[in-house]
């Protein structure tokens, strides 16, 4: 079941370059068929309602190119999982816990009253992280050459993601080590 969930994502890191190299060779028509089949795996697999709601809105795009036979909606799919990714973490923070509180009790089931804080804050980050990413996204759709929004949302999207994640970690650290001093000095 794993390796389903990891195909799943390379599929959906990849598909800013597969739809790009697709178009230098086929119609907007035959690449949203990657959409489609990107939809339906993503349907089929998630047990939870947003990717589900993500899926159906995904193939609406797909259903659209289908129509206009214009690239536009294939383009936007990056901008709908940022938007996906936003509801979903913001969603948690006017519903407590937060998700990124969900994933520290995995590791740390009495987190303290200051690790909810932080975890907040870190939800927080992240919403805004989807808002701009989602908005360059968007603007490299709309106003870039493909080639610009290939290289965004197929490469510079996941490097910032990563550096997201190593900073968080790196501030975790810090914070967690400061938590601690305070206890003990």
């Amino acid at each position: 079941m794993a390796w389903r969930k990891w195909g799943l994502g390379l599929l959906t890191m990849a598909y800013p370059l597969v739809i790009y190299f697709g178009l230098q060779h086929y119609s907007p028509r035959v690449m949203a068929l990657a959409l489609v089949v990107l939809a339906l795996l993503r349907a089929a697999t998630s047990r939870q309602t947003g990717w589900r709601v993500t899926a159906l809105l995904a193939a609406a795009l797909a259903i659209a190119v289908l129509a206009s036979d214009h690239e536009l909606p294939l383009k936007l799919y990056p901008v709908l999982v940022n938007v996906a990714m936003l509801a979903v973490f913001g969603w948690s923070l006017r519903h407590p816990p937060t998700l990124i509180e969900r994933l520290a009790r995995l590791r740390e089931p009495d987190l303290p009253p200051s690790g909810v804080a932080y975890t907040r804050r870190v939800t927080q980050a992240w919403c805004v992280f989807f808002v701009v990413n989602g908005t360059i996204a968007a603007i490299t759709a709309l106003a870039g050459s493909d080639r610009a929004w290939a290289i965004y949302n197929g490469g510079i999207a996941y490097g910032l993601i990563g550096a997201m994640f190593a900073v968080e970690w790196l501030v975790r650290q810090r914070v967690k080590r400061r938590h601690a001093e305070g206890h003990h000095g």
